[in-house]
């Protein structure tokens, strides 16, 4: 379904926060909780895309401190990325160009090899790019781009060459991040790309934030002035 906001972002960016708080609330397990988040983030993905034609799409889904959780809950999610990373994925979004950020070299095998198999099948799409942090960290993010610029021997560097190292190279920043949970940090995500996004912090959990709900963050989204440390007259 289209919509009539007359100001959307061109990159949306959103830390799904909450899916264990929100399974424990319902005395279901953690990874009960993420599998209920993984089938919204479908939902909302395809909203953002195909309903309101936002290009760009960003997802934290698994930070590197995330390896600290309990092995059984680590192992369902790697399970669940796979699967939806799996055959079927340029089928159910169409135009879509996947791009994983992080180190992809630490996930299992399996995980590995679907990600560069994904990103290969989606690569020539230019419509939209869906971005999704897995064993990622904003700060090793900027280790990366550093080390890159050096091994190519670049001696003077400015914010556009460190921007051409990113994970995000030749994309825009998110104009707007969506963080659920009603917590209020960024908690290492895309730190370079967000220096100057629209921050908004819905109390609801991941899995209870439908397209109402992303409804009212854009529509709350027009209201927001943009000035980059300008003044407007």
């Amino acid at each position: 379904m289209k919509h009539n906001l007359q100001k959307l972002p061109n990159h949306i960016a959103f830390i799904i926060d909450g899916n264990g708080r929100w399974a424990k609330r319902r005395g279901l397990t953690r990874s009960m909780g993420h599998k209920a988040g993984l089938d919204n983030l479908d939902k909302i993905i395809k909203e953002c895309f195909y309903g309101y034609g936002i290009h760009a799409v960003s997802i934290y889904a698994f930070s590197t401190e995330n390896w600290n959780r309990p092995k059984a809950e680590v192992d369902y999610l790697m399970r669940a990325f796979k699967r939806y990373l799996s055959a079927g994925f340029a089928k159910k979004y169409p135009a879509v160009k996947l791009n994983v950020m992080g180190d992809i070299t630490m996930l299992p095998n399996g995980l590995e090899e679907q990600v560069k198999k994904t990103m290969a099948e989606t690569k020539t799409n230019t419509k939209f790019v869906l971005n999704i942090g897995i064993n990622y960290s904003g700060q090793d993010e900027l280790v990366y781009a550093v080390n890159s610029i050096i091994d190519e021997g670049i001696k003077k560097v400015d914010r556009q060459i460190i921007a051409d190292h990113l994970y995000t190279s030749g994309q825009e920043y998110p104009d707007f991040l969506i963080r659920t949970s009603g917590e209020c940090r960024l908690s290492n995500f895309m730190l370079w790309q967000l220096a100057y996004s629209e921050l908004y912090f819905p109390e609801k959990c991941w899995p209870e934030f439908k397209k109402r709900d992303l409804y009212l963050a854009l529509k709350e989204y027009q209201s927001r002035d943009r000035r980059y440390g300008a003044i407007k007259e």
